[in-house]
C-alpha cells in the first residue's frame, strides 16, 4: 500500500468521502491516543526520559548541597564578615522573586528544553568561575555576589521550565509516583548532602563548587540525552508582549477558584514555614541542645520527608484530594504547638519527624492537582506564580519569626505559629469546593 493510500485506511475498513488533510489528523490523534495507552501501562523505571530528566536533576541537586554548605564557610574564611555572607545566600532568594514571574511568561513561549539546556550549561560555568578564581588567588565578594546573583536567575528559569515540563515526560497516571519518588530522593540527598559538602569542604574550600559545576555538566548531559518534546503545543498567545502574557497568567489562574484558594493557602503555609525553621533552631538552643543535637533534629525531619514521600501514592490512591487536603493540615496544625512543650531534643526530633511526614504528603498531592489542572500552555506562569508565593511567603516567615521570638519568646511563638495553622484547617475545611475534589484516576 502506497502511503497516500494508507491515510484512507483504518484496519481494512477505508474512510469514505473524508479529505486527505482531516484523515491525516485522525491518525495522528489516533497514534497519540495509543502512545498514551501505551506508556501509561508501563512502569516508571522504563520511562528512559524521566530516569534521565531525574538522575540528572539529583546529580545537580547533591552538588547544589556541597554549595550550600560551603558558600557562608567561604565568605566566612575570606571577610570574617557574617552580614556579607547573609547578603550572599539572600541574593539567591532575591533574584527568584524579582524574575520568577516573567520565568514563567518565557518557559510558555520558549522551547522548554532549550531552556534548560541552557540554564545548567550557563551555571556550570558561573560556578566553575569560583574554584578557578580562588585558585589564581583572583576571588573577591564582588565576583562571588555577581555568581550567586546570575545563578539564582537562571536556577529560577530552570525550575519553572522543569515543573512545567514533567507532565510532557511522564502521563497523567505517572505523574503523582513521579513527584513523589523526585521529592523522595530529593529528601533522602538533603539528610546527608550538607555532611558531604563540609567533608568537601575541609579537604579543599574550592573542592564542593568543583563538585557542583561538574554535577551541572552531568544535568547538561543526561537532558541532551532525552528524546521527548517539554511542551505539548505552542501556546496561541506566545506573541503577546510578555507583559500582557504575564497578565494573561496571573487572570487564568485568579479565575479558578479552587486553585487560587490551594494557593493562597499554600504561600500562608509558607509563612509559618519561614518562621518556624528560626523557632524551633531557638527552642533546641534553649534545651542546651548541642550543635550535633540541633543537626539530628533536622535530619529527623528529613527522614520523615522521606517516608511521607514513599507513603504519598498509597495515600493517594486511598483517599479523595480534598479529604488528604484536609487532613494534612489539620495534622501539621497539631502537631507545630506540641515544639514548645518538648522537654529535650529527642523529643522535637520525633516531632519534626512526624510533621514532615505530613507535609509530602499533602505538598504531592497539591502539586499532582496544580499540574493535571493547569493546560500545559499555561503551567509555566502557574509554576512561577506559585513559586514566588511561597517562597517570598518563606522570606517573609523568616524576619516575622525573628520579630516574634525577640518580643514574645520561642515558646509563644510557637503557640501563634501554630494557631495560624488551625487558622488555615479550618479556612480549609469550610472551602466546599476542597472537600468535593479529588484527583484524577
Amino acid at each position: 500500500m502506497s502511503l497516500p493510500t494508507a491515510f484512507f485506511y483504518a484496519g481494512n475498513a477505508p474512510y469514505r468521502g473524508t479529505s486527505l488533510p482531516h484523515i491525516v489528523r485522525m491518525e495522528f490523534y489516533y497514534m497519540l491516543s495509543q502512545k498514551e495507552n501505551v506508556t501509561s501501562t508501563q512502569p516508571l523505571w522504563r520511562n528512559r526520559d524521566y530516569l534521565l530528566l531525574l538522575g540528572g536533576q539529583l546529580v545537580s541537586f547533591v552538588g547544589d548541597q556541597q554549595q550550600f554548605i560551603a558558600l557562608p564557610l567561604l565568605i566566612l574564611a575570606l571577610t570574617g564578615s557574617a552580614l556579607q555572607a547573609g547578603i550572599a545566600v539572600s541574593l539567591s532568594t532575591i533574584a527568584m522573586l524579582v524574575v520568577g514571574p516573567i520565568a514563567g511568561v518565557l518557559v510558555d513561549t520558549w522551547d522548554r528544553k532549550r531552556v534548560m539546556l541552557l540554564c545548567d550549561a550557563g551555571r556550570m560555568l558561573l560556578i566553575l568561575s569560583i574554584p578557578l578564581a580562588f585558585w589564581f588567588h583572583v576571588l573577591t565578594m564582588l565576583h562571588i555576589y555577581i555568581m550567586v546573583t546570575l545563578a539564582g536567575v537562571l536556577g529560577t528559569l530552570f525550575s519553572v521550565a522543569n515543573a512545567a515540563s514533567l507532565p510532557n515526560v511522564v502521563t497523567q497516571k505517572q505523574l503523582p509516583a513521579a513527584l513523589a519518588q523526585s521529592q523522595a530522593a530529593y529528601s533522602g540527598i538533603r539528610t546527608f548532602g550538607s555532611l558531604l559538602g563540609g567533608t568537601l569542604y575541609s579537604l579543599g574550600s574550592a573542592f564542593p563548587f568543583l563538585a557542583n559545576a561538574l554535577s551541572f555538566g552531568v544535568s547538561v548531559f543526561s537532558l541532551r540525552l532525552m528524546r521527548g518534546n517539554f511542551q505539548s503545543s505552542q501556546q496561541e498567545g506566545a506573541r503577546l508582549p510578555w507583559h500582557q502574557s504575564l497578565a494573561e497568567g496571573f487572570s487564568w489562574l485568579w479565575h479558578q477558584p479552587l486553585l487560587r484558594f490551594l494557593t493562597l493557602v499554600n504561600g500562608a503555609d509558607s509563612l509559618r514555614y519561614g518562621a518556624g525553621y528560626l523557632v524551633i533552631l531557638i527552642l533546641a538552643q534553649e534545651l542546651h541542645t548541642s550543635p550535633g543535637g540541633i543537626g539530628a533534629i533536622f535530619t529527623a525531619a528529613a527522614i520523615g520527608a522521606v517516608i511521607g514521600n514513599l507513603a504519598s501514592n498509597w495515600v493517594r490512591r486511598s483517599f479523595s484530594f480534598g479529604t488528604i487536603a484536609i487532613s494534612m493540615l489539620w495534622l501539621e496544625a497539631l502537631m507545630f504547638p506540641l515544639y514548645a512543650i518538648a522537654p529535650n531534643a529527642i523529643v522535637m526530633g520525633c516531632i519534626a519527624a512526624a510533621e514532615e511526614l505530613v507535609a509530602p504528603i499533602y505538598s504531592i498531592a497539591l502539586d499532582t492537582y496544580r499540574l493535571t489542572a493547569t493546560p500545559d500552555t499555561m503551567r509555566g506562569r502557574m509554576s512561577s506564580t506559585v513559586q514566588l508565593m511561597t517562597r517570598g511567603a518563606q522570606s517573609l516567615g523568616a524576619i516575622l519569626g525573628g520579630l516574634l521570638i525577640q518580643s514574645m519568646g520561642a515558646k509563644v511563638s510557637a503557640l501563634l505559629l501554630g494557631g495560624w495553622l488551625i487558622l488555615l484547617a479550618i479556612a480549609t475545611t469550610l472551602n466546599k469546593r476542597v472537600r468535593q475534589a479529588s484527583l484524577p484516576a
